[in-house]
């Protein structure tokens, strides 16, 4: 993107800040990840997405979006149309989400629970069995499917929704491989001579199967289903070979087989073999980038993770001890979303002009966004630590500039400029700057304030 176009983009975000400022309007508080719960007499702030959309819902579990901001339609809302949606994935035990594409890319974050996930990689299927902390990539396009296996867990899951290559449709168009009477298989599009023809079998036999499915896109697994995939689990992933050979009938593996090519399956071909593909990543088995008494964050780029770099998405955590603050910074390359994970507190944001743009308080399961280039910082409350993730617009390193603490650009460019620039003497402006020794992520004031000798009081 060019640097007028970056401009035109900064002046719109701009603008709709300032009308949507204007707005008052019922908030959501999102008590669970992802969930409802009203909020009387709020105001709307632009940098705290404050409803979500419930897209699927169904006795095995439930998909709401949270939308990037401006994204209410492509015609109209506040601002520009994002490029990111926030989802959030629930799965009671025992579910399967059928298999699907997307006109859109995602990266999964497993917050709680454990899921085996299936997707198409390079013309053969790979299957990985995620934890909590996991992130992995699927393609946009790509078909895939998630079974929770697991007894008594309640799986959810965040995720990024990329939707710079959809097709317009809100806020994602599901293409249904799996399917029935609901959800219809886009299979079922094609008339029945066609799909005979095709799988080489009956018409008959092609209608048993497009005629079933009545459970939504999330459903439960009962009886023979659940018993075969409780199987596999136990035995492994891709070790079980299914026998539906031997037991004379379908199911939507086969499925599969026949609209996506031997490649999945071919029974010529004999037994499947995994195919490799990248490994999740989870964010809690790695050293953080950055530690002290007061908290610590860490950053994924496609340094770290290379799938990200396909989506140009990255994924950091944050967790502030009580009362500690992510000290104010800039993000020089990427907008951020943040979805707070546990506890509660503050987030600050400022416009360019100087003035504050938000103080909003957060508790989990709160969804921000921050655009590029604004300062904002992050503070837990003091009745505990606030712990959030999220995702920015750019896998690339983000090398965020920090306004306060040890390691930031006033000490860095400390000296007669900047002190002219604040219209005051070196030694003044270098005993403020100078007073806060911790970097990053700093401690809670102490309260009452700690008055220095002859000094304002400032934090020690």
């Amino acid at each position: 993107m060019g640097r007028r176009s970056e401009v035109t983009l900064l002046l719109l975000q701009l603008l709709a800040v300032a009308s949507c400022c204007t707005m008052a309007v019922t908030g959501y508080r999102e008590r669970e990840i992802g969930g409802e719960e009203e909020v009387r007499g709020t105001t709307a702030s632009p940098f705290k997405l404050e409803k979500s959309e419930q897209v699927v819902k169904t006795e095995g579990g439930e998909v709401r979006v949270v939308r990037g901001f401006g994204s209410s339609s492509k015609w109209g809302g506040c601002g520009p149309v994002s490029p990111m949606h926030i989802g959030f994935i629930f799965m009671e035990p025992k579910t399967l989400f059928i298999p699907q594409y997307l006109d859109s890319s995602l990266i999964l974050f497993v917050h709680r629970g454990d899921v085996r996930v299936g997707w198409i990689y390079k013309d053969g299927l790979a299957e990985r069995q995620l934890k909590m902390g996991d992130i992995i990539h699927i393609p946009a396009g790509s078909t895939f499917y998630m079974v929770n296996a697991g007894e008594g867990q309640r799986l959810q899951i965040i995720c990024s929704i990329d939707t710079s290559d959809s097709m317009d449709f809100s806020p994602y168009q599901s293409f249904f491989i799996g399917g029935g009477m609901y959800p219809t298989s886009v299979v079922a599009g094609f008339d029945m001579g066609t799909l005979s023809t095709a799988f080489n079998v009956t018409e008959e036999e092609v209608q048993a199967i497009l005629g079933s499915q009545t459970g939504g896109p999330i459903v439960l697994l009962t009886g023979e289903a659940a018993e075969r995939i409780d199987r596999r689990r136990r035995k492994g992933l891709l070790e079980f070979h299914d026998e539906e050979e031997e037991d004379g009938w379908w199911t939507w593996r086969k499925l599969l087989t026949g609209i996506l090519g031997g490649g999945f399956g071919d029974r010529n071909r004999g037994k499947k073999r995994p195919v490799r593909s990248p490994d999740p990543y989870n964010v809690y088995d790695r050293d953080p980038d950055f530690r002290n008494d007061y908290g610590w964050s860490l950053a994924l780029d496609e340094h770290d993770y290379h799938p990200l770099k396909h989506s140009d998405i990255g994924v950091y955590v944050v967790n502030l001890t009580a009362g500690s603050m992510m000290a104010p910074h800039v993000n020089p390359r990427a907008t951020e979303y943040g979805v707070v994970l546990g506890g509660s507190g503050e987030v600050h944001v400022v416009s360019p002009n100087g003035t504050g743009a938000m103080k909003a308080e957060v508790a989990e399961g709160d969804v921000f966004w921050i655009p590029r280039y604004f300062p904002f910082c992050q503070v837990a409350s003091r009745s505990g630590p606030l712990e959030f993730f999220g995702f920015t617009t750019s896998a690339r390193r983000n090398r965020p500039q920090f306004l306060v603490g040890a390691s930031s650009i006033l000490t860095a460019m400390m000296g007669p400029e900047l002190a002219a620039g604040f219209g005051v003497s070196e030694e003044q402006l270098r005993d403020v700057v100078d007073a806060q020794r911790e970097a990053t992520i700093l401690p809670s004031r102490p309260w009452p304030p700690v008055r220095r000798e002859g000094k304002t009081p400032v934090n020690r």
